[in-house]
């Protein structure tokens, strides 16, 4: 059965997403160790899902997160009111030690950071997190109202990810309970598999909790290496000189495999980016289509200069969602996916600074086969 949404006007919102945010800082041209100036951003991939829906697709999209209410916490709420999200579900912890959600004023719970140079030529992107004590981690089951948001106000989508999952067990245990309670009032899910080992190490425990999660999802994304690493699925190696045809064979005779472990996926997909330098890149999507068994393909964008490779990925995810609820098949979607996820990294930062106009104008200059000028 094809993926049934919920139409606009059944709900408060067209997407809720829950995960982590940080602060980004951002030394410009120079790397971290010898900056002195800075740049203040923000991100984290399931932040980058919801901020594309509403900033480029103007979708009313909301974030679950938590912080601690200080100059950084603020900072970062503000930076997502300005890219239009819904900031009235954040987990906020005092620093006074009261109340339910609190920390201390010594920074025993702290607000995440990164330090993110995007690299220069040869010299690749380099990002250095400070997240071990992040407040995020400490909002677990019980603690969000399903009910009110998925009920009372409705969404038509919820989405979340592989980091928000593995940072704590609490972090993977409320990621359950909301995944099961949006598939209960008929929200369309999504997961990212974005497998990080610098976020869990230990491979056996992420593939235990992603095999809790997938079950309650319609679309997954997921690279050849992330259902090795997250799933469990172990496939022929590519070699690097391989060609695109044969990479997708073996990626194809995977997702069937996949889709038939987890009926309940209606798609999967993955964009594909070959780095040729920090800042010049190959780039396109593919999204599967479970019930026609049909491999859709974007547009393929060779030799491709970017400013910041951070966001692509869960860029692609946005672009394939936004398409999904604004009506379109996976034909479409895939295009949507790959046009934003290339547009993002065109500009500094994690999250989105297109529209959709500027999305539909990349699809048809990719399509026409156009050099980068050919609609700017």
């Amino acid at each position: 059965m094809a993926l049934q949404l919920k139409s606009a006007s059944e709900t408060q919102y067209d997407a809720i997403a829950i995960g982590e945010v940080m602060a980004r800082i951002d030394p410009g041209q120079i790397p971290t160790a010898r900056a002195r100036e800075a740049r203040i951003w923000h991100g984290g991939g399931e932040t980058n899902v919801a901020e594309g829906l509403s900033y480029c697709f103007g979708l009313r999209s909301a974030l679950i997160t938590a912080l601690v209410d200080d100059g950084i916490g603020r900072n970062i709420e503000n930076q997502l009111r300005e890219a239009g999200l819904d900031t009235d579900h954040i987990v906020w912890f005092n620093n006074r030690g009261k109340g339910k959600f609190n920390t201390d004023g010594k920074g025993s719970l702290h607000n995440g950071i990164n330090f993110t140079w995007a690299g220069k030529g040869v010299l690749p992107s380099v990002t250095e997190y400070y997240r071990a004590h992040t407040p995020v981690r400490e909002v677990g089951p019980g603690d969000i109202d399903w009910d009110h948001l998925f009920g009372e106000l409705g969404t038509r989508w919820f989405s979340t990810g592989g980091i928000y999952t593995l940072l704590s067990e609490k972090t993977a245990s409320l990621a359950v309970e909301g995944m099961k309670k949006a598939g209960q009032y008929g929200a369309g899910r999504s997961f990212d598999l974005n497998y990080r080992s610098n976020v869990e190490p230990n491979k056996d425990r992420a593939r235990d909790i992603n095999r809790e999660i997938v079950p309650h999802v319609e679309f997954l994304v997921g690279n050849q290496d992330d259902f090795d690493d997250a799933l469990g699925y172990e496939t022929e190696k590519v070699p690097k000189d391989a060609s695109f045809e044969v990479w997708l064979d073996i990626y194809t005779q995977m997702l069937r495999q996949v889709a038939n472990d987890y009926p309940n996926l209606k798609y999967i997909g993955t964009q594909l980016r070959g780095a040729l330098s920090a800042d010049r890149i190959n780039w396109s999507a593919v999204l599967y289509d479970v019930e026609n068994d049909i491999v859709h393909e974007a547009a393929v964008r060779e030799n491709i200069e970017i400013a910041d490779r951070t966001g692509g990925g869960d860029s692609f995810a946005s672009g394939v969602i936004a398409a999904l609820l604004n009506g379109h098949g996976p034909d479409d979607a895939v295009q949507w996916g790959a046009a934003h996820g290339i547009l993002v990294q065109s500009t500094i930062g994690d999250t989105s600074m297109v529209k959709q106009a500027d999305v539909e104008r990349e699809i048809v200059r990719a399509l026409k086969g156009g050099g980068v000028s050919a609609l700017r």
